[in-house]
């Protein structure tokens, strides 16, 4: 089956599912630009992931911050924006046809998505207070520990002054329960799963297109490497993200 036949047998089964998932993984963010972590031009290759561990933060919280504003500038510049993909799902959850994203990229570039969005590694755009949970905006403190401030950043919600934190999952820390739950629940409500842009290599997320197989789910995997599920999936697309989602959500809308 070629790649046209296998994207139109796909949509015509987007279009009977009651309950569609998407699964997305970093393949989908490189196409925005924002830079893999373990490739040839990986940022691990220019930084040493062992200053982003979670003991590091909390034994040198202002050293870490350093390190981690100049990460998020070498990952996340000012030209990057959702590309062709994202764009995609949007439509499919705006045409009815895609129910949740779940998402292990830290880039934000699904916020704003019409369906229910589980961000499992968190979002690089927010910092959390380690002391009363609260959120806020990640881009002032940035700009603080780029000022030069000495003092690690600190809460300012009603006079906590608790430490501040990346709202991302760190080395050293588990995905958030209550995150990993609602995926693995939209994993077992899917009836088709669409995992996209990931190598399905990294648990506990790498489960989640087993748990929709043995579920019942019609899979697919749209990945330009193979995949350790390529085997057990209903489709298997290695092609660019960018476009075979756009040509699955204009056949799924087109009818």
């Amino acid at each position: 089956m070629d790649a046209t036949e296998t994207v139109t047998e796909l949509a015509a089964a987007v279009g009977d599912a009651d309950t569609v998932v998407a699964f997305t993984g970093a393949g989908v963010s490189t196409a925005s630009g924002v830079p893999d972590f373990r490739g040839e031009s990986g940022v691990w290759n220019r930084f040493d992931p062992e200053n982003f561990h979670y003991d590091r933060f909390r034994s040198d919280p202002a050293g870490f911050w350093a390190d981690r504003v100049d990460l998020h500038e070498t990952m996340f510049g000012e030209d990057i924006a959702p590309n062709a993909a994202h764009e995609a799902l949007d439509d499919l959850a705006a045409a009815g046809r895609l129910d949740a994203v779940v998402t292990q990229n830290t880039d934000g570039l699904h916020v704003g998505t019409p369906a229910d969005l589980v961000e499992l590694h968190g979002n690089a755009d927010r910092v959390a207070c380690e002391t009363c949970g609260e959120r806020f905006d990640a881009g002032p403190v940035h700009e603080r520990v780029r000022a030069g401030e000495e003092r690690p950043p600190r809460c300012d919600a009603d006079d906590c002054d608790g430490l501040l934190k990346p709202d991302v999952v760190l080395f050293g820390e588990r995905l958030p329960e209550t995150d990993l739950s609602m995926a693995r629940l939209w994993a077992k409500r899917a009836d088709v799963f669409l995992a996209v842009g990931s190598s399905l290599t990294v648990e506990p997320a790498a489960s989640l297109p087993r748990i929709a197989s043995r579920s019942g789910a019609t899979t697919a995997v749209v990945n330009l490497d193979p995949t350790p599920f390529d085997e057990r999936a209903a489709f298997v697309l290695r092609r660019d993200v960018t476009d075979v989602l756009p040509a699955l959500v204009d056949r799924v809308v087109s009818g």
